[in-house]
């Protein structure tokens, strides 16, 4: 298949290339290197794609210019479309909401339109388990996400997921929504707690925690590569899925884990940041049953993969 891949040198956009490339997929990666965090970093991930040596297109471009997005989707003929770009970190999103409206909901009303005008067969659309809010106590499912969000981010991807509804309506294509949870692995995003941490051990700093008590539904980045893969092949009719491991981990027994590889590791508690839910826990059951979808690695091993990987490639 012809798949583009918005965001594409992003952590997950670029480790779903290599997936596909190397599943003889025809792939091209739009991204327009935000400054988010560092695009030396999301060229490294690109010079990464290219490593495997199989062809593919790589076009630098600002999707929230129209012209421009719609000069990719015209010249390229695309059967199925994964737009995974986004402005991401609840945060950021608290001091700069409308950046938020721009990159998150604007670009993608774009694409969502020459999607529909180019005749794109199938949106697969990556929302987040943030679009939940502070729902704690039990598993997710898709159904229970009611907009009331925590931040501007959230909102964001929640209005986002309507206006794909819309353009499904106006243009038929097949419609996905993947909600993501906690993606991390290497390569991670810089800004998200577990590279975070582990960086900041390696340098022999100290860790800033934010809610001591906070859980997080950790997912490793081959688990999700692979839910995106079985939608593009497997999935039917217009739904939507939450990819995650499906069990929440609490921080402290994050903490634990990193200690046994850090005993020096020395924390600051401190209080929660505003924005921030409590704990995120997803029910997979739906992915599984209609995509075979089937997480394998789980946090001490993805952990342990992950602070393997920093050491070697940081040390570098």
């Amino acid at each position: 298949m012809n798949i583009l891949i918005t965001g594409g040198a992003g952590f997950i956009g670029s480790s779903l290339a290599r997936k596909l490339l190397l599943d003889n997929h025809q792939i091209t990666i739009v991204d327009n290197l935000h400054p988010y965090y560092s695009p030396e970093q999301k060229r490294e991930h690109v010079n990464e794609v290219k490593s495997l040596g199989i062809p593919f297109q790589f076009i630098k471009v600002d999707l929230v210019d129209e012209i421009s997005c719609k000069k990719v989707f015209e010249e390229g003929s695309f059967d199925v479309v994964v737009h995974l770009a986004a402005l991401p970190g609840v945060p950021y999103s608290i001091k700069q909401p409308h950046q938020y409206i721009d990159l998150d909901i604007k670009m993608t009303v774009n694409v969502l339109k020459y999607a529909g005008e180019t005749k794109v067969n199938h949106f697969i659309f990556a929302s987040s388990s943030s679009v939940y809010g502070n729902q704690t106590g039990a598993p997710l499912t898709e159904e229970m996400a009611n907009g009331q969000v925590a931040s501007p981010y959230a909102a964001a991807k929640y209005g986002a997921e309507s206006f794909c509804h819309a353009y499904q309506s106006l243009y038929g294509f097949q419609l996905t929504i993947l909600r993501f949870f906690t993606v991390y692995g290497p390569w991670g995003r810089p800004d998200m707690a577990i590279p975070l941490f582990i960086r900041k051990l390696m340098a022999g700093d100290s860790l800033d925690i934010y809610g001591y008590n906070s859980a997080r539904d950790y997912t490793y980045i081959d688990d999700i590569v692979n839910g995106i893969e079985r939608t593009i092949l497997y999935s039917k009719n217009n739904d939507t899925y939450n990819l995650g491991y499906g069990e929440p981990v609490y921080m402290e027994k994050l903490l634990d884990h990193l200690k046994s590889k850090f005993p020096r590791m020395k924390i600051n508690q401190l209080k929660d940041r505003r924005g921030d839910v409590k704990m995120t826990w997803s029910n997979i059951t739906k992915a599984k049953e209609k995509l075979g979808y089937n997480p394998l690695i789980n946090i001490e091993e993805g952990l342990d993969i992950t602070i393997r990987w920093a050491k070697k490639h940081f040390n570098r």
